[in-house]
């Protein structure tokens, strides 16, 4: 369990087949702190398992569901991505509760500057329509994020500074792919609705049956 509040912006640095999936090396210098082989490490929002460390680098293997659901298959050298360690009890969650469990890739389709902020439109898959809400929580790439509006096609998110300058946003541009995962509490409650809408019990099916 992540908190969406990017600690580190890392720079990979190896990318090797591996099987189907992926071996990643990645360089970094905080988050590898208490770093212990096996723990969890949130990398653009995808929760991936350290299997080797040093003192300014570790390796990830991401496997071939991996790769389909999110954009680490098109990681290249020297690209900037998002660490996060995973959430410790001592931690306060300024953010929101993110799984690490990317839900689809959207990609970005206008960025623009503000005097105090930037507004990003995101386009998505309309079949993850029904996890967002206006003022809603959403990871994007690891960045625990607000809705500001959204329609079918796109949603759009209001970035402050500091996030812009502290995460990879700033090397995003127009077109690029970026992973999302929809608020976990709003997926649990699309699925009870969806639950009673497949309930045979209704109102008057209780009457006709004396209750």
């Amino acid at each position: 369990m992540f908190t969406g509040l990017v600690e580190e912006i890392g720079t990979v640095k190896n990318v090797k087949p591996l099987g189907g999936g992926l071996k990643i090396t990645i360089a970094a210098q905080k988050v590898i702190e208490d770093f212990q082989i096996g723990d969890s490490i949130n990398v653009n929002g995808t929760c991936q398992t350290v299997v080797k460390f040093t003192k300014d680098q570790f390796e990830v293997e991401a496997v071939e569901e991996t790769l389909k659901k999110t954009n680490l298959g098109k990681l290249k050298l020297n690209e900037k991505v998002n660490l996060e360690r995973s959430l410790t009890l001592n931690k306060r969650l300024g953010g929101h509760f993110v799984t690490g469990h990317v839900d689809t890739t959207g990609k970005i389709l206008n960025i623009k500057e503000l005097s105090t902020s930037y507004l990003v439109d995101i386009s998505y898959p309309k079949e993850f329509n029904k996890y967002l809400i206006n003022v809603g929580a959403i990871a994007i790439d690891g960045i625990s994020l607000t809705v500001a509006n959204f329609d079918e096609e796109k949603f759009t998110v209001s970035i402050i500074p500091h996030t812009w300058k502290v995460t990879n946003l700033a090397d995003r541009t127009i077109g690029s792919e970026i992973n999302l995962e929809f608020d976990v509490l709003g997926k649990y409650v699309a699925r009870l609705l969806n639950k009673e809408k497949q309930s045979n019990i209704t109102e008057e099916w209780l009457k006709q049956n004396g209750f």
